[in-house]
């Protein structure tokens, strides 16, 4: 498996939710909260990611964020927002575990 970042959508919804996801990373650029996200994109330029894949990264991190969201019917935890672009580019899933879940 590539270590590059990987399709966030199953092409079911011809690109929209990646491109929503893309959206969002851009306003919290914009925005500069959290501010992880800038300092995150910062960090992946300087180590040779282009800003299209460093952003990729950002929102395969905010789609597992999401995900806890939704799944654990809880609130957005900024920490653990933080901790998971922190260890970028890992991404914080295991995908043979997501596989399994397909």
């Amino acid at each position: 498996m590539s270590d590059r970042p990987q399709p966030l959508t199953a092409g079911g919804d011809d690109g929209f939710g990646e491109a929503a996801l893309h959206d969002i990373v851009e306003n919290q650029l914009r925005d500069g909260v959290p501010p992880a996200v800038p300092a995150t994109l910062a960090r992946l330029v300087a180590a040779g990611e282009s800003r299209a894949d460093a952003v990729h990264y950002i929102a395969c991190v905010l789609s597992v964020e999401l995900f806890e969201i939704l799944v654990n019917d809880g609130a957005f935890d900024e920490d653990r927002y933080g901790a998971n672009l922190a260890a970028l580019p890992a991404l914080p899933y295991d995908s043979e575990a997501l596989e399994d879940l397909a």
